[in-house]
């Protein structure tokens, strides 16, 4: 027999940002399934049910201040923060490209680090925390078309890996979790477009888009003591994507 009690995060307080919709709320649910106490934080000021939420804009730092002071009232300490949200901005006119990288990075890369520090000194007080940081493929790929958000995602993988450096004396751990191309209003261009869509689909070794849903059980593995000797690291729960090398069509093997 196994024993199954590390994955629980029963007792835990967890703060998920990006609470609102796809891969922050499915992991939002997630986490309070396996046990814990959730904090959704979202620029809506929605989040699942069961899950607290907090209206936020993580490129507001006051807005964020006021945010962890609301989850410090409830508990004085944070187990576990999961850094989901983040933007993905259309192409612009070649005047305004500059501002579309900027309010990028803004949020996707210095807001989580705003929230990060924001959180730190709750992390702390848990004496054992987890920080996931929701990178990309795009943290190692080059995709076409959205610099700014390549750059974050980039940024934000070196970020986990500096971070669980300074913050292990605190007893923090920092990862993160990058996903593949996964089913969300982010992606919903290339989901309804059926070239795009099937590109997608046969690039991923697995055969098929990831959900929401297929986050959650690497995000319980990182949130929880089953992982307290894990660090500094990027997941990939891509189906397959980052490591497929050549494509071999249906009909051949070679």
């Amino acid at each position: 027999m196994h024993d199954l009690s590390a994955f629980s995060l029963t007792g835990k307080i967890a703060v998920v940002t990006g609470a609102s919709r796809g891969i922050g709320a499915a992991i939002a649910t997630g986490l309070q399934d396996a046990g814990a106490t959730v904090f959704g934080l979202s620029r809506s000021g929605t989040a699942p049910q069961g899950v607290t939420a907090i209206a936020c804009d993580l490129s507001d730092d006051k807005a964020i201040e006021s945010a962890f002071h609301t989850v410090a009232a409830q508990g004085g300490r944070i187990d576990v923060l999961v850094n989901a949200a983040g933007i993905s901005l259309p192409a612009q006119s070649a005047e305004s490209e500059l501002a579309r990288f900027r309010a990028t990075i803004a949020t996707d890369l210095t807001g989580v680090y705003a929230t990060i520090l924001a959180a730190h000194p709750l992390l702390k007080n848990a004496g054992s925390a987890a920080i996931i940081n929701l990178t990309s493929i795009n943290s190692v790929r080059g995709f076409p078309g959205n610099p700014g958000y390549v750059a974050a995602k980039a940024g934000l993988a070196g970020l986990t890996r500096a971070l669980a450096s300074d913050f292990a004396p605190d007893g923090i751990r920092v990862n993160a979790l990058a996903p593949g191309y996964v089913a969300t209003e982010m992606t919903a261009k290339s989901f309804a477009d059926p070239v795009m869509h099937e590109a997608r689909r046969r690039h991923t070794m697995l055969g098929r888009w990831g959900q929401p849903a297929d986050m959650v059980g690497a995000a319980i593995f990182l949130a929880s003591p089953a992982s307290s000797y894990l660090t500094g690291q990027e997941i990939f729960v891509d189906g397959g994507w980052t490591t497929k090398g050549l494509a071999i069509s249906s009909d051949s093997k070679s």
